[in-house]
């Protein structure tokens, strides 16, 4: 192959690759056209929190033990102040120190 033969072969290829990369770029701008950059953003938020949802169950599936302690460990911790209060531990119990009071006086 002659050097001539190989450079216009070179050419020839680089053609093609141009053609190609200019044929994308036309594709993504009608495509972007067809469908703005906040829609494909959002569409891509949306599918993202639907697979880690679905991880999610899938997990808890496994684990039903688990999570079923989260649970109680949550619903435990929102209900603390009425608990600690049942057994006279809460802040809002005075009933101690108004007793120490009264058998100072």
């Amino acid at each position: 192959m002659t050097r001539r033969e190989r450079m216009l072969e070179d050419r020839y290829l680089r053609d093609s690759a141009r053609a190609l990369v200019e044929a994308d770029v036309e594709h993504v701008k009608a495509d972007l056209a067809r469908k703005g950059l906040a829609a494909r953003t959002l569409d891509t938020v949306k599918h993202g929190a639907i697979d880690l949802y679905e991880e999610a169950v899938d997990a808890a599936e496994d684990n039903k033990g688990a999570l079923a302690a989260l649970v109680a460990a949550v619903v435990v911790w929102f209900a603390r102040n009425p608990l600690l209060n049942l057994f006279g531990l809460g802040e809002g119990d005075d009933s101690s120190e108004d007793d120490v009071e009264r058998a100072e006086q």
